[in-house]
């Protein structure tokens, strides 16, 4: 076990490794950050921050010299940087899980091969190989790049197989995967943690309702059918252990099909769609981070109030600063913000967690604190 006292290093500066950092400065540990930016919101509240890119290799010795375990806030940190540190320290999630969930084709094959039921995809890394996909996919479809998309990006809708080629070319002809669009009842989530030891506890299921590829709220629990919250946890629980993955995990699903749950994505960190873990469940998903790669016990999650999560873009600035006293004025709702400098349409700064009796009581109360902070 690595007790609070020890020092902890986390590979990216973003929102995530911000939360990941205080949560484990309250447990007593020290953080370090290495992060290229050197205004990022998780330096801004680290003991240190080495400023330098996620592939240097000074930075990446001085990160190892310092740290008794090492994590990442995003999926995109490039493997090999993962393996250097994992010779050295304690790494979580490792390298070969990451290296999985960074890659679409590479997860569809794995989530197949492990007997998960997905959306029916074809892999398509060469302009040539579209039209076959087309035909074994048919239309509507998702075409989506192997790697780096997220927020809607790096995706296409194809509604006609002779836009097919074009939207390959759109996307920088890059190696892709073309996903059926599903006729979709919900969006859910599964955040969970898993030890060294193969222990697993995972969050209650989140319903999440996205807008322009951006996730938009997480209302939780999940509004679904009796037994399907369960079987969504249970799902989750699989997938990590085939997995045999270290550290927290979202795994994203699609309810369709008469009630069916597809697994669609993994999210080898915590998840945007488990920040109400902080305000509404008796440990956090960071917590969970911090315990997974410090070996200690697993806490047990507990829902302790029906809520909705709310993103803040930067949108929300369009006519001046947000009006957080608008918000902050309704009872149970919490205001939540990253530390970025600068707000543009569509960046991830902040987020509301509303607490309710019900969920549906939540989800009112977290669209009318979201129209409140930006109303002019």
């Amino acid at each position: 076990m690595i007790l609070p006292g020890a020092t902890l290093g986390v590979l990216g500066g973003g929102q995530l490794g911000r939360m990941f950092t205080l949560r484990a400065r309250v447990m007593g540990y020290r953080v370090v950050v290495l992060e290229p930016d050197p205004r990022s919101p998780a330096g801004q509240v680290a003991d240190h921050q080495i400023i330098a890119a996620y592939d240097d290799p000074a930075a990446l010795d001085q990160l190892a010299d310092q740290c008794a375990a090492i994590t990442t806030e995003f999926e995109n940190v490039p493997a090999p940087v993962l393996e250097r540190l994992a010779a050295r320290v304690p790494v979580s999630p490792a390298p070969a899980s990451v290296a999985i969930a960074q890659d679409r084709i590479a997860e569809k094959g794995f989530l197949a091969s492990a007997g998960f039921l997905t959306a029916p995809f074809a892999r398509v890394p060469r302009a040539t190989d579209i039209t076959v996909a087309i035909k074994a996919i048919g239309v509507p479809a998702l075409l989506k790049t192997s790697r780096l998309g997220y927020d809607g990006k790096g995706q296409a809708l194809i509604g006609a197989a002779e836009d097919a080629a074009e939207a390959f070319r759109h996307l920088g002809g890059v190696p892709c995967i073309l996903e059926r669009k599903l006729e979709l009842e919900r969006e859910i989530s599964v955040v969970l943690a898993r030890g060294r030891d193969g222990a697993v506890a995972a969050f209650a299921p989140a319903e999440n309702v996205h807008r322009h590829g951006i996730l938009h709220t997480s209302t939780v629990p999940a509004r679904v059918a009796p037994g399907v919250g369960a079987q969504a946890m249970a799902l989750a629980v699989e997938v990590a252990t085939a997995l045999q993955y270290v550290g927290v995990l979202a795994v994203e699903m699609f309810l369709a099909d008469g009630g069916k749950l597809h697994v669609n994505e993994l999210a080898p960190r915590p998840h945007n769609s488990g920040h109400y873990t902080i305000d509404a469940c008796s440990v956090d998903q960071f917590e969970q981070q911090v315990r997974t790669m410090a070996a200690l016990p697993l806490g047990e999650p507990e829902l302790l109030s029906a809520c909705c999560m709310v993103n803040i873009l930067g949108d929300s600035w369009a006519h001046g600063t947000p009006r957080w006293d608008r918000a902050l004025a309704l009872p149970g709702v919490r205001l939540h913000l990253y530390g970025k400098a600068e707000p543009r349409a569509g960046r991830k700064m902040g987020h509301l967690t509303c607490l309710a009796a019900t969920p549906d009581d939540a989800l009112i109360l977290a669209t009318t604190a979201h129209a409140a902070i930006s109303a002019a």
